[in-house]
């Protein structure tokens, strides 16, 4: 199955920003927004939904 053009560019802009927003919802986790980024775009938005879920927060010194 082959899809177009713009069905792609719009899965892809989809992945990409919920990426963004697992990084946002990560800011204060241990990992820190670039490490949650970064992770869900390695692996899956969904994968890094639940490494924010399952990661402590920082703590504070």
């Amino acid at each position: 199955m082959v899809l177009e053009p713009m069905t792609f560019a719009l899965a892809l802009g989809v992945y990409f920003i919920a990426a963004l927003l697992l990084g946002l919802a990560g800011r204060r986790r241990k990992l820190g927004g670039w490490g949650y980024f970064f992770g869900s775009l390695l692996l899956t938005p969904v994968l890094g939904l639940l490494l924010v879920l399952a990661s402590d927060p920082r703590r504070r010194e």
